[in-house]
């Protein structure tokens, strides 16, 4: 990582509270980052595509933090859609969801997803866990690009 290297986080998340939690966890973290964060499924395809035009110019995500539970169109359906995309499928999503089934976290790993994790109830844990992620996939994980 450069000295001033900024990395860019899609969030994907329906909650306002959760989305809030994770912007500020991001801000405290160790790693700087950008966070561009949309509601639902159909937001998230449009920014990763460039589709809309209010995301003509969006940057390409160095990671992407994605719920499950989003309206329109749910995590699992972006995950299959992204991880069919070629031009998408390497960048790397982990799973933040309020979901500990088993069958949701097969499903998400049979779908590509890179990391799986249940949102953690307690503020300090969630905070935490935030910061796992960043430190982890901007400082000991080698992206492409």
């Amino acid at each position: 990582m450069a000295d001033n290297e900024t990395f860019d986080i899609l969030l994907v998340e329906d909650d306002l509270g959760d989305a809030h939690l994770v912007k500020v966890a991001l801000r405290s973290g160790p790693i700087p980052c950008t966070l561009h964060h949309v509601k639902d499924g159909v937001e998230a395809l449009a920014f990763l595509n460039r589709k809309a035009p209010d995301y003509l110019d969006a940057p390409r995500p160095r990671l992407v933090i994605l719920d499950l539970n989003t309206p329109r169109l749910n995590g699992k359906e972006v995950l299959r859609k992204v991880k069919a995309d070629e031009s998408l499928a390497a960048i790397p999503i982990v799973v933040l969801t309020t979901s500990e089934a088993q069958r949701d976290v097969a499903d998400c790993y049979a779908l590509g997803a890179n990391s799986f994790i249940a949102k953690p109830i307690d503020v300090d844990q969630f905070m935490h866990a935030i910061h796992a992620v960043q430190s982890y996939w901007f400082s000991i994980v080698k992206l492409p690009g």
